[in-house]
């Protein structure tokens, strides 16, 4: 080939690649569009594990998208207040919000499962129902007809049964009780005389030290040594069973989501399982530790009698039986849940149960 032929023939290939990139570039930035949506957290900033969940989604999604992909976090009453984070999000204020779905259960009781029901599952079990158990398609389909896409974003892990004024030792202990607990719990509880008592969480030690309430249920021992109850409240009662282990979640407009290029929607998937494993992980390494100041700055630990624990066992199996026959769309996760706590709890007795009570028979000996 001569020099001549060689220059032509480099040129029309090079001016050939130089306007291919020129086409590609535009077909990569659709890939890869400039986006910005608003959550709303349904937490303080003070409550920096739980809060900071959302942020730890959002930090992996901007880093995964190369910063083209930015979710603003704002936390609780920034924007609109936290009881309000799922309707801004369906009357279209943000794309997203980060909350307990729970919270929502005075719209439709299939909220609560989204979370967890009293006596339910843990943490573990939990993320193995929604994530294999058909739990988030499940959940998903109910979350459609409300205008959201639902994905679990953290979990507090088995939660405190909360500080009373005095003792409770019976069932009779509950009956006139005076208690912050809201929510499902609380319409359960209300079955053996509990007087459930809504209380943001800034006005919840005044009302504990004035004996306006005489009990109140809150996270655990890191979230909950920040309030000081044990000072106005010193009997602090475990396990919190309505709360086994919390799942909260990201909300997000279907609408929205359904806008997302496939990538971002697998991105959002990922950081959200990210946040999900990272919340859970940060509250086992905070809680030891905060459990051991409360004992010490004068906290009473008491576990709930069996009595008690199985009156409320009881009151709870009679709640789903009232919802289950009135809520068809209940039911039908519920019964899942259900079908899978047995076999988890049966798979439970042989490996962690048995492995944990050995484990601590040695602490307490000892010889850890």
């Amino acid at each position: 080939m001569d020099r001549r032929s060689f220059i032509k023939k480099a040129g029309l290939v090079g001016s050939g690649a130089a306007a291919a990139s020129v086409l590609a570039a535009p077909a990569i930035a659709q890939t890869a569009p400039k986006i910005s949506w608003r959550l709303t957290s349904s937490f303080p900033k003070s409550l920096d594990t739980i809060f900071g969940a959302a942020q730890t989604m959002a930090n992996h999604v901007k880093a995964a998208t190369d910063g083209n992909f930015d979710i603003q976090v704002f936390a609780g009453g920034e924007i609109v207040p936290p009881l309000k984070a799922v309707d801004a999000v369906t009357d279209g204020t943000v794309e997203m919000c980060h909350t307990a779905s729970y919270y929502f259960w005075g719209k439709d009781p299939t909220y609560a499962l989204g979370t967890g029901i009293p006596f339910g599952l843990n943490a573990r079990q939990i993320n193995a129902w929604f994530y294999y158990g058909g739990g988030n398609d499940l959940m998903n389909e109910f979350y459609g007809t409300q205008g959201l896409v639902g994905f679990q974003c953290g979990n507090t892990g088995v939660q405190m049964g909360g500080w009373f004024r005095k003792e409770i030792n019976t069932v009779g202990g509950l009956n006139g009780l005076k208690m912050r607990i809201g929510g499902f719990a609380g319409n359960i509880l209300t079955k053996l005389g509990v007087v459930p008592q809504t209380i943001a969480g800034g006005d919840i030690y005044p009302a504990l030290e004035k004996g306006t309430i005489d009990a109140t249920e809150w996270v655990g021992p890191y979230d909950d040594e920040k309030l000081g109850f044990y000072k106005v409240a010193p009997n602090y009662y475990y396990p919190g069973f309505w709360e086994g282990g919390s799942a909260l979640h990201t909300m997000v407009s279907k609408a929205k989501f359904d806008e997302l290029p496939a990538s971002y929607k697998a991105i959002l998937t990922a950081a959200c399982q990210a946040a999900n494993g990272d919340m859970m992980a940060s509250y086992d390494h905070k809680n030891p530790a905060a459990l051991k100041r409360l004992a010490a700055a004068g906290a009473q630990l008491k576990p709930f009698s069996q009595e008690v624990l199985d009156a409320c066992f009881d009151a709870a199996n009679k709640t789903y039986a009232e919802i289950t026959a009135a809520n068809p769309g209940f039911k039908k996760i519920f019964d899942s849940m259900m079908e899978f706590r047995k076999d988890a709890y049966l798979w439970a007795q042989f490996s962690e149960y048995t492995f944990d009570t050995f484990m601590m028979t040695q602490q307490r000996n000892n010889k850890l």
